[in-house]
């Protein structure tokens, strides 16, 4: 589990020896320790992130993993659903910066890869690039819809599989995991789902996500048939389409990967409208304090105390 609380290690490591900061991580310890994380036998838990602020946060209270939820990651720059309005570039540069904030390793939702498998080359590329320690690729037509959303619509199975194997190819790490999602139960049915997964982990998939079986039942039926296949992710989606299961049966049934994708962000949706509604009734926030984090408090968990210390020593001041 992270202890790590302040400024990102990796960012401000400082090289003695050369006196030098060294300021470009690879990435490749946070994959491997992902790696590691997903073959410990019980499931691994991935709060949403949708920015650094957030990620920050996912850390700071001990879990092992974040991931960089698309929906979230739409809302909190453009105010708008998660129809694939964003761009490829929108949501690396958002990962980067979510890489940049924390020490533990990041899984990004990479959408459809943003084209065809000579575009998921270069998607797969540009997220290593951004130091994150996995990516998700869907089976979705773009523009592609929340999985949680009706009215989706299906590439064909042979261009996945292409899309996977492009993705495989183009890691320069080995370590990057490469998850393979498909939205088939809402578009063909389960056991199309099924059978897409056992072809994405042909292909060289690194994790299998069916999205948004809709009973438990069918939740332990892909558990079952996909089991030995490859490791299996359960979205635990707030308010989706999914059962809430509890974690004991998701372990149960063998998931290596829990995500939380949205849970920050209504929390923060949540938390901001209450604050706003008492300034708006009573012209200050001053009833409303008591519920948030102090200024100080504030800046010693985004890591001014940090900070000041590296200040100190460069500068003197």
């Amino acid at each position: 589990m992270s202890t790590r609380s302040g400024v990102n290690s990796q960012a401000f490591a400082y090289n003695e020896e050369a006196g030098v900061a060294d300021l470009l991580s690879t990435g490749r310890a946070p994959r491997a320790r992902l790696r590691e994380l997903l073959s410990a036998g019980a499931p691994l838990m991935a709060p949403g992130a949708y920015d650094a602020l957030s990620a920050r946060l996912i850390e700071q209270a001990g879990f092992d993993a974040v991931y960089m939820t698309g929906f979230g990651t739409t809302a909190s720059l453009i105010g708008r659903p998660d129809v694939g309005l964003l761009s490829g570039a929108e949501m690396v540069d958002n990962a980067r910066r979510i890489v940049s904030a924390v020490d533990v390793p990041v899984i990004a939702d990479a959408d459809t890869g943003y084209g065809n498998a000579l575009n998921v080359v270069r998607t797969v590329q540009l997220y290593e690039q951004a130091g994150v320690a996995g990516i998700q690729l869907e089976d979705q037509v773009m523009p592609k819809k929340c999985g949680h959303m009706s009215g989706k619509l299906l590439i064909g199975a042979d261009e996945m599989v292409g899309k996977i194997r492009a993705a495989v190819s183009a890691r320069q790490d080995p370590d990057l995991v490469v998850i393979a999602r498909t939205d088939a139960v809402a578009v063909d049915g389960l056991d199309a789902a099924i059978e897409r997964a056992r072809a994405f982990a042909d292909a060289g998939a690194d994790l299998l996500f069916v999205e948004a079986p809709t009973s438990e039942d069918d939740i332990a039926r892909v558990a079952k048939e996909l089991s030995g296949v490859a490791p299996l992710v359960f979205n635990w989606a707030e308010g989706g389409r999914t059962p809430p299961l509890s974690l004991e049966r998701i372990a149960e049934l063998g998931f290596a990967l829990v995500i939380y994708p949205i849970g920050t962000l209504l929390a923060a949706t949540a938390g901001i409208r209450s604050l706003l509604a008492t300034l708006k009734a009573e012209g200050t926030p001053v009833s409303a304090l008591d519920a948030v984090p102090t200024f100080g408090q504030f800046t010693d968990l985004i890591g001014l105390p940090e900070i000041q210390s590296l200040e100190q020593r460069f500068t003197g001041s």
